[in-house]
């Protein structure tokens, strides 16, 4: 019976340890000590059809803002525009309103779209508020025909109408598209182009036959270009920055630059300045250290790669951008990179310019610079690790020459001024 007794009791424990085994939790790895590195990618459809990349980065600019003739820069240059080429003009359809009094309108703190809903009702006129609410506005005893009291409403709100009068529609909207016509300067159409995209502004098309640039816009940056052109009305002082951007990759990855060097192959007084920024430094010099002399200085030590070369120009005291990507020939490097500068013309001709290295995560680094007109001056030590590139000690250099462009205002009819 004892016999039994243990018998049945060993089975019983060998049941428990074979179920035990097989519900065994499953072990924990922890990731960082295994070296396993887990990634989620969110799935891709692969049917998804794309504008290839050659069609994306066609641009009617390149000829003009890629090219640099660094063996014969002009540091002060003239132009002569005319000043009456200037016009804002708001595109699309837009038909006279029926001519109707309006007497006494009046309405408190209300939303612009009901207040326009209310005085269009009664003139038997179709609203449609492409992106309501808009600001709640007041009015009282507002007089006039029906257009100017829209326009009052439309203003009040800062807000743009546009009237169908075959369908009796009326469309209002934060934004209209506008059509800008400047002299026909190429260096005025390339400074316009450059300050639009240093506010922000990229949905840009411009038509290099009638020197027109068309955009989106609402009152803010309306107002801003207007302020703009009533800029150029002063006969404004242009500064262009001339841009060569480069990669060095050490011979020996263990072996930084020695960037000390210059002070030795040069003659004392080459370089003028020295400023240290958040990364990197920026070396103010005289036209010595020229693209020719870098590349001398830096193929004695590494492996030399010419990322772009192009230029932008910055209206006195606007800020200006210059998308590397543009004139760039590694384009997963270069779409990273952007050039943000705002310049002023200072007394005994001076420059002070403020310079912004971004890329696609944020800024990178920013130096105020001050330099004579002739000089150039270098950014060095923006590690190219910054830019996904694991290579140790590399990193990326940005050589620039500002130079100065007068304008002249005239009366006379110009052509195709360069």
């Amino acid at each position: 019976m004892n016999f039994l007794k243990n018998t049945y009791f060993l089975l019983f424990v060998f049941i428990l340890c074979s179920c035990h085994s097989q519900t065994e939790l499953p072990q924990i790895i922890d990731f960082k000590k295994s070296g396993i590195e887990a990634k989620i990618s969110l799935p891709q459809n692969p049917n998804i059809i794309k504008t290839p990349k050659g069609a994306q980065s066609f641009d009617l600019e390149t000829p003009l803002r890629c090219t640099v003739n660094w063996q014969t820069q002009q540091m002060i240059t003239s132009i002569p525009y005319n000043v009456k080429a200037f016009n804002l003009v708001q595109n699309g359809s837009n038909d006279p309103l029926p001519r109707f009094e309006v007497t006494g309108f009046s309405f408190e703190t209300m939303p612009a779209e009901k207040a326009l809903l209310k005085l269009t009702k009664e003139a038997g006129i179709k609203l449609i508020a492409k992106d309501a609410p808009y600001a709640s506005i007041s009015a009282e005893n507002l007089r006039g025909e029906l257009s100017e009291v829209i326009k009052m409403i439309c203003d009040a709100a800062e807000i743009y109408y546009s009237y169908d009068a075959h369908n009796k529609v009326l469309r209002i909207s934060r934004k209209a598209n506008f059509s800008l016509y400047v002299p026909k300067s190429r260096p005025i159409l390339l400074a316009l182009l450059d300050v639009l995209r240093g506010s922000g502004i990229t949905d840009i098309t411009s038509d290099w036959d009638d020197y027109s640039i068309s955009f989106d816009a609402d009152f803010e940056l309306k107002n801003k270009i207007l302020s703009l052109i009533g800029y150029f009305e002063e006969n404004p002082t242009l500064i262009a920055f001339d841009v060569f951007v480069l990669k060095v990759h050490p011979f020996t990855q263990s072996k930084d630059i020695q960037w000390q060097n210059l002070l030795t192959t040069f003659d004392y007084g080459t370089i003028k300045s020295a400023k240290s920024g958040v990364i990197g430094r920026v070396l103010t010099s005289s036209n010595e250290l020229n693209i020719s002399a870098l590349y001398q200085f830096l193929s004695m030590q590494a492996k030399v790669e010419a990322v772009a070369q192009g230029k932008f120009i910055v209206p006195n005291l606007w800020y200006a951008r210059f998308d590397v990507g543009k004139c760039g020939s590694n384009i997963d490097f270069d779409e990273k990179l952007s050039i943000l500068a705002k310049a002023s013309i200072e007394q005994n001709n001076k420059i002070f310019s403020e310079i912004t290295l971004d890329s696609t995560k944020g800024e990178v680094t920013k130096f105020s610079v001050r330099s004579q007109v002739g000089e150039n001056f270098l950014i060095i030590g923006i590690p190219n690790e910054l830019f996904g590139n694991k290579d140790k000690n590399s990193q990326t250099i940005v050589f620039m020459v500002p130079r100065v462009i007068r304008t002249m205002k005239t009366n006379q009819h110009l052509q195709n001024k360069i």
